[in-house]
Formats: structure tokens, C-alpha cells, sequence
């Protein structure tokens, strides 16, 4: 018996085939092999096309099918994990009106922050646990001021995992935890926001049907099951951010643990049994895959736009033919602090951790007779690990104090500068599975379809792989502290 996941990342599908006896992933493959490219149609825009989410979801599984591991047939249950905040909107034929408006995008910052205002700074805060801010709610507000033919013909919004579950199954369901990342979710009233939906003139009409995250979002249609060679009638029955799957991907379920990823953004991830926010939302709190109204289990997330984009474009432009296994070992060659050269990662759109404001990203202190290509990937991994550091301050502020972070031996974490580094510059040790978003997915539909008892249940054979801790904090504070100084005086002039 197996269970088939599904990763709508950035960049790519990422698709896996777990064995539930055993809870291992024992197939893989990604679609396409290159980087999805990120529309930018004016300066912090950033838009992708469904519809080609959904040709790549099929190539992927079909690339799957074909490593001849298992048999497709035997797939009992399906899981979506996908990248947080995007908007999909589309007409009564479920056909999509327009490209969607994703994650990183900021052109709904000034709509997000008008909202905030005017539903109250205290009031947003109790209920929503965040500002309005740039997510999928004033997504939706936007294309309704700038768009009124498009909004005018919208016959329900959604996330991007709802979209994919809508392409497989012909439903359009969503969840509490979906609907809290979009800004549409009422805490203290346990019910979608009407200060957000009046305040915007959303009809609550458009928002999907509502249901438990681990639950049947829809049932396998036959041309598609046909398509891909799986069994009519099998359940949707997992679909999560990319982030709240993360963390149950690493057994991240209960309040006081803590996950980390660096993929095209980085991210740490506590869990809390408080419904806690940040006052100036740096921070932002949604409910995790264990939310339910007995058990307030919240996310506290922090996001950084600019990570392994930041590392993408420094392999682009500096050593474009290295591969990144490659570049970690050139950055290795260099020593702490990279001989004084420092790197702001901050260009994928308004940081939500520093107040919504773009700086650009920053190569700073170049010395054209001593720095090279090692000094520059070196640079780039050490300011984004001072990144995290940062973020992770803004936590600890807000009553985030992991002892351990849990994390993926994946993207960055590949890199043993990248991963040292931030183990050093945090002063947190790092423990470091062989895990996915896909298969974390996998085990969700497995947990969602009743195929296992309980989340716990799902990971009775999760083990680290490796454990990180501080070797040299000292070294690195002060280097630190010195990264942290320009940033303030770039947000300063900002």
C-alpha cells in the first residue's frame, strides 16, 4: 500500500511514493528539471501560471510512474503540500481568470496596511494574529480595485494546493489552516473574519467549502486517474502550506518544537499552544496542521524571501556552469567571515520581518585585490544564516525559544558552511533529517485518509540523520554584529 505526495514548490513539483508499513520514501522525481521561471510584470510582482502547476504536477507523477518502483495502482491516498499566500481565482467552469499572484509578490502591501488601520492595530491582531499585510486576502482586494472585469467573474478564490486538489478531483475545498494564511481567519470567533471581508467588499461566497486538513477534500476523477495511470475514486485527503507540511514532514506537531527550512525562502517554524502575535506582524502566526478548537496549535513562522533565491542568483551570475555542490565546496575554502566581505539577501520582494520594507540585496565591502569567487559564496551563506539569526532574535522577543531546531537535509542545509553557520550564529543545535515536502505530504494523506491511526502514529520511524551544535559562536558574533549594523542603517535610510 503507498501514498503519493505532492510538493507544488516555487521552483518545481516535487512528487514521492511512501510505503506506508514501512514510512519510507522509496521513489521520487521533479518537474521540470529547471527552475520554474517568477513573472515580475512590474518591480515586486511576482506571478506564476496555474495551469502550468497543474501540466507539471501530471509530468511529475507520470516521470514518477516510470521508475517502475511500485505500482501506481497500489496508491491508496493523495497529499498536497504547496507554497503559502498565492491567489488563484476562477470562473463557475473552474477555468483560471487570471495568472496567480504568489507568495513573494508585493504589490498589495499598501492595501494590507490601509486594512490595518482601519480595522484596528489591537483588534487585527487579537483576532487575525497578523496585520492584513500583503497575503492572499489583499491579494484578492487588489484584483477587485485593479481588476474589476476579472473580479467581477470570479466564482471562488483559492491557494494553491486548493487549486491542485480542484485540477484532481473537481472540488474546491479549503481549511482553517489555509484560510489563517490567508488572512481570512477569525481566532477569537472561530469563524471567517468579517472585519477582513467587510472591510475589503469580499463576498465570503467566494471562499471554498470548509474542511478538516486531514479529511477527504475530494475523491480522484476518472480521466485524470486514467491519465496517470492511478485508481479512480482515491482520496485527496491532505492538503497544507508548504511550511505547517514542513514541520509535520519533521515531527514538528506539538507546542514548544521547532523546524527549519532554506529553499527558495527560509523559514523557522515554532509551534505554540498560545494565540500569540508579534505587534508589528515580523512574525506571523497561522494555525498548524494540529489546529482544531479543543487544541489551538499555531505556527509562529518566520519568513525570509531572500535565501536560496538569493544563492540562485549569486550561481547565476557569478560561477553560472558550477553546480551548488560545487559552490559549497568553494565557499568552504574561504574563512569565517569571508575576509570581511558581507551580503544583505534581502531581494525577493518586501521582508515582512523588516516591516515590510525592501532594501535590495547587498554585496558590500569589496576589495578587488583580495575577495573572490570563495569569499562570495561564502558571503552569501553566512548572510543568509545572519538572516535567520535575526528573525530568530524577533521570536525570542515574542516567547520562541527552541532548544533545538529541527531541519531537512536539503537546499542549504546541504551546505556544511551554510548548516555550521547557522548553528553557530544562533548558538541552537540542529538536528537533521532525510526528509521532503513531498513526503511529508505522503504521510499526511496516509494520516488524513485514516490509513494511520494519529500523526504519531506516521512517524514511529523518524530518526535523525545527524545533530549540528555551536563550534564557533564566539568567532561569529562580532562578525554579526557588524552585518546586523548595516542592516539597520540600510532600514534606517529606507
Amino acid at each position: 500500500m503507498y501514498l503519493l505526495g505532492i510538493d507544488l514548490g516555487t521552483s518545481s513539483i516535487k512528487v514521492a511514493i511512501v510505503d506506508v508499513a514501512t514510512q519510507q520514501n522509496i521513489a521520487t522525481a521533479q518537474y521540470p528539471e529547471e527552475e520554474t521561471a517568477i513573472k515580475s510584470l512590474q518591480s515586486g510582482w511576482a506571478e506564476q501560471s496555474p495551469n502550468d502547476w497543474w501540466h507539471n504536477v501530471q509530468q511529475a507523477i507520470l516521470k514518477l510512474n516510470a521508475t517502475g518502483l511500485f505500482d501506481p495502482k497500489q496508491i491508496k491516498a493523495i497529499g498536497i503540500a504547496y507554497q503559502m499566500h498565492g491567489l488563484i481565482v476562477v470562473d463557475k467552469n473552474q477555468q483560471v481568470l487570471r495568472d496567480s499572484i504568489i507568495w513573494c509578490d508585493s504589490r498589495a502591501v499598501d492595501l494590507g496596511n490601509k486594512a490595518f488601520d482601519a480595522i484596528g492595530e489591537e483588534k487585527s491582531l487579537k483576532h487575525l494574529l497578523n496585520s492584513p499585510g500583503n497575503f492572499t486576502a489583499s491579494k484578492l482586494a487588489w484584483v477587485k480595485q485593479n481588476e474589476p472585469e476579472i473580479y467581477s467573474r470570479i466564482d471562488k478564490m483559492m491557494l494553491p494546493g486548493d487549486f491542485i486538489a480542484m485540477k484532481l478531483t473537481g472540488e474546491i475545498t479549503t481549511s482553517i489552516s489555509a484560510l489563517s494564511e490567508g488572512i481570512f481567519w477569525d481566532f477569537e470567533q472561530h469563524e471567517i473574519s468579517e472585519d477582513v471581508t467587510k472591510y475589503y467588499g469580499i463576498d465570503s461566497s467566494l471562499i471554498p467549502t470548509l474542511r478538516p486538513l486531514f479529511s477527504e477534500h475530494g475523491h480522484l476523477k476518472a480521466d485524470v486517474a486514467d491519465l496517470l495511470g492511478l485508481t479512480k475514486g482515491i482520496p485527496v485527503a491532505y492538503k497544507s502550506g508548504d511550511q505547517p507540511n514542513n514541520a509535520l514532514s519533521l515531527n514538528v506537531l506539538k507546542p514548544g518544537e521547532v523546524a527549519a527550512t532554506a529553499g527558495t525562502s527560509g523559514v523557522i517554524y515554532g509551534v505554540s499552544d498560545d494565540l500569540t502575535y508579534d505587534k508589528q506582524s515580523r512574525v506571523n502566526t497561522f494555525a498548524h496542521v494540529t489546529y482544531s478548537e479543543d487544541k489551538k496549535h499555531t505556527g509562529v513562522l518566520l519568513c525570509i524571501n531572500g535565501t536560496g533565491s538569493m544563492y540562485r542568483w549569486a550561481k547565476n551570475n557569478f560561477a553560472p556552469q558550477a553546480t551548488y555542490s560545487e559552490l559549497n565546496k568553494l565557499a568552504a575554502k574561504a574563512p569565517i567571515g569571508s575576509n570581511g566581505l558581507k551580503v544583505l539577501p534581502f531581494g525577493n520582494g518586501a521582508e515582512r520581518m523588516l516591516n515590510n520594507k525592501y532594501t535590495g540585496a547587498q554585496l558590500l565591502g569589496i576589495d578587488l585585490n583580495t575577495h573572490n569567487q570563495s569569499d562570495i559564496f561564502r558571503a552569501v551563506q553566512e548572510g543568509i544564516a545572519f538572516s535567520f539569526r535575526y528573525g530568530l532574535d524577533i521570536m525570542r522577543e515574542n516567547g520562541m525559544t527552541p532548544k533545538v531546531i529541527r531541519a531537512g537535509k536539503a537546499n542549504l542545509f546541504l551546505s556544511d558552511v551554510f548548516a555550521q553557520t547557522f548553528v553557530d550564529v544562533t548558538g541552537i543545535p540542529v538536528e537533521l533529517y532525510e526528509n521532503d515536502g513531498s513526503v511529508g505530504a505522503a504521510l499526511g494523506a496516509g494520516i488524513g485518509a485514516g490509513i494511520f491511526k494519529n500523526a504519531e502514529e506516521a512517524f514511529t520511524k523518524h530518526e535523525a540523520i545527524k545533530t549540528l551544535t555551536p563550534q564557533y559562536s564566539e568567532s561569529y558574533e562580532p562578525i554579526y554584529q557588524d552585518w546586523k549594523k548595516i542592516l539597520e542603517k540600510q532600514l534606517a535610510i529606507g
